[in-house]
């Protein structure tokens, strides 16, 4: 019955409307209605967020292999970087032999991205969000070593288009991922970080920017972090957590600016 719902009462409202042609036109935008709501009841079934998960942690692990070897060679500190992510995702022993199964693959020089970030637009690519979540945590391994080669930036920029992302878009992730790393610490906690024009990169606003619009830039970062949007969207379980320290980072670079203007 809910795939005639939208047709039924447009119809409907359409005759009641203006006669026969309202009930033509009625119909039509009742079609459309049901389209869109089948839609969303497939994206948001159990069933679709389970097979977007699996997707999402294969894509990212894929990704982060083919990352680690933009330069020819995977070194210690990515090895141990993404030992560390794996760690703290507090995998089980059948997820971490996946995982690390998924990297190596990535790693090997026959490796084709294209098919592997086609598969993943096939089930994500309407939501921007799940595209900008998983790129972003390929830019955390890209900043393990506490900088960026050229290597690693042509093949994130290389993915980054394969997502649908402009040049510009690239580079703004790239700079606000950078920013937002220099405040990894506790909420609240700045330490030695004190720049307050990094803080304002963190949340992707000028210095001119006023009160309102910064306000309005951490409310919007905060809520595309927040744990139950991204698990609704088809973020892992075990990946939120990273989520929730770039919720802290960009907290921490909020309360800097605040500091700054009171």
């Amino acid at each position: 019955m809910n795939q005639f719902l939208g047709k039924l009462i447009g119809g409907l409202l359409g005759l009641l409307a203006l006669g026969f042609v309202g009930l033509i036109l009625g119909l039509w935008i009742g079609h459309a209605f049901d389209r869109g709501f089948s839609r969303f009841q497939h994206f948001a079934s159990p069933e679709m967020r389970a097979k977007l998960q699996d997707n999402f942690f294969s894509t990212t692990f894929h990704l982060l292999g083919y990352l680690a070897k933009a330069d020819g060679r995977i070194s210690e500190v990515e090895i141990k970087h993404t030992e560390s992510l794996i760690a703290h995702m507090q995998l089980d022993q059948s997820a971490r032999q996946r995982a690390i199964a998924f990297f190596k693959a990535g790693a090997d020089s026959g490796f084709s991205v294209e098919p592997v970030i086609n598969e993943f637009l096939e089930l994500a690519g309407r939501h921007p969000q799940l595209k900008q979540t998983l790129f972003l945590f390929l830019v955390t391994l890209a900043l393990a070593d506490g900088q960026m080669d050229t290597a690693e930036q042509r093949t994130l920029d290389r993915i980054g288009h394969l997502l649908g992302f402009s040049p510009a878009h690239i580079a703004q992730l790239l700079r606000m991922a950078q920013a937002q790393g220099q405040f990894h610490q506790a909420p609240g906690s700045q330490g030695s970080i004190t720049r307050v024009e990094v803080a304002y990169e963190a949340l992707g606003v000028e210095a001119s920017a006023t009160d309102a619009e910064i306000k309005r830039a951490y409310r919007k970062l905060m809520s595309e972090n927040h744990p139950d949007k991204l698990i609704a969207k088809g973020v892992p379980d075990a990946m939120i957590r990273l989520a929730t320290e770039k919720s802290q980072e960009i907290q921490s670079a909020y309360e800097v600016i605040k500091k700054h203007r009171a």
